[in-house]
């Protein structure tokens, strides 16, 4: 049994959350009664669709910018929720050190490392306040290199998620930079599973999730950053998917 970890914007490398996501799949086989499972992480969606092509995993635990953006081409079937700890992308901010509205920085620089799917961002999490094209964009490709161009003056607001902005706070030099807007809180991670799973077998390990990271697999989800996993269905992401796709 295979199985498709892709987080966009994690923390670390995925040679570093690979160890961790083999003990997952270890537990997630001895719950299951799979002969063995084999689970790959990813943090960028063409490394994602690389293994897609070569694997055909059955299931998927995928962040939910990548879950709107895969979902349609790849047939996705929502199958749970995964709550993760520290993970971003549940909730957005608008942060700056010289502003203090979203209307005050539109046309202004932006700098982010969220802009690679631009329709998430306007579509999903602006909620309709603003497009990405409403500003004078700054890409940036790691979390603390965002909140820096702000610090440094070379951007004059940023969006930034959730575990940005805790990491912010611990940023001595970031003292004057403020959240000036926020999003509504997002779905958690999504677990999936992919068209040519049997549904006998989609049905079984949908049930299983809330085990996997019960008594011994605890150890296992922890370290893997996961705290609860739950059976979800599409109603769970309902308004996300009209929101993305309208």
């Amino acid at each position: 049994m295979n199985l498709l970890v892709l987080k966009e914007n994690g923390v670390g490398t995925a040679s570093q959350a690979q160890g961790y996501i083999d003990r997952l799949m270890t537990q997630a086989a001895k719950v299951n009664g799979w002969a063995t499972a084999s689970g790959k992480y990813v943090t960028s969606r063409t490394a994602a669709e690389g293994y897609l092509h070569d694997v055909h995993p059955s299931y998927g635990f995928i962040s939910l910018g990548a879950f709107l953006g895969l979902r349609a081409r790849h047939k996705l079937e929502v199958i749970g929720k995964i709550e993760v700890a520290q993970s971003g992308g549940r909730q957005y901010h608008l942060i700056s050190g010289k502003h203090t509205g979203l209307a005050e920085c539109k046309g202004k620089t932006l700098a982010t490392n969220h802009s690679d799917d631009s329709r998430f961002i306007d579509k999903v999490v602006s909620g309709g306040s603003y497009q990405l094209a409403d500003f004078e964009l700054v890409v940036t490709r790691r979390p603390l290199q965002t909140i820096k161009k702000v610090i440094s003056g070379d951007a004059e607001c940023a969006l930034i998620d959730e575990a940005q902005l805790e990491a912010m706070k611990r940023m001595d030099d970031a003292k004057e930079i403020k959240a000036i807007w926020a999003s509504k809180e997002l779905p958690p991670m999504v677990a999936v599973a992919f068209p040519d799973t049997a549904a006998a077998d989609v049905k079984s390990f949908k049930a299983s999730l809330g085990k996997i990271c019960a008594g011994d697999g605890a150890v296992a989800c922890k370290e893997a950053g996961i705290e609860s996993m739950t059976a979800a269905t599409t109603k769970d992401y309902a308004s996300v998917i009209k929101a993305y796709d309208q």
